[in-house]
């Protein structure tokens, strides 16, 4: 699977429901993912799911939006737009793919403040009852 092919499967799990199992599929065994308000980054596989799972669904749904997209080789840069109980939020997907296509690196970055506190807030709810 190229990038372009990754970036039109990862376009497919946010607007298919957000297939779990989709999304496994779409891993690197050694991702890598930059959380907006977690400090150190998230390696691995099963992390990289946990986090970007439940930010699909705390982000996803009705308001979710693609705004741009910047692609170049094997990254591409998405502007996104969302809301969270009447924030409005604004952000950017910064996402590198491997030589098989598999998603390496997915760093998300978030605006306003107020936005990435209710990000943060609702994160925090839905990894913890992803963990049981």
């Amino acid at each position: 699977m190229s990038a372009q092919a990754g970036l039109a499967a990862w376009h497919a799990y946010m607007t298919g429901g957000g297939d779990p199992q989709a999304l496994k599929e779409l891993l690197a065994a050694d991702a890598v993912f930059h959380s907006p308000v977690v400090h150190t980054p998230q390696e691995g596989r099963d992390k990289v799911f946990a986090y970007l799972h439940a930010a699909s669904h705390v982000l996803g749904g009705q308001s979710f939006r693609y705004l741009r997209e910047i692609a170049d080789g094997d990254q591409a840069m998405l502007e996104f737009a969302s809301e969270l109980d009447g924030i409005q939020i604004n952000g950017v997907d910064i996402i590198r793919w491997d030589d098989e296509g598999k998603i390496k690196d997915f760093k998300v970055m978030v605006r306003p403040l107020k936005a990435i506190n209710k990000v943060w807030e609702k994160m925090a709810a839905m990894l913890a009852a992803q963990a049981g």
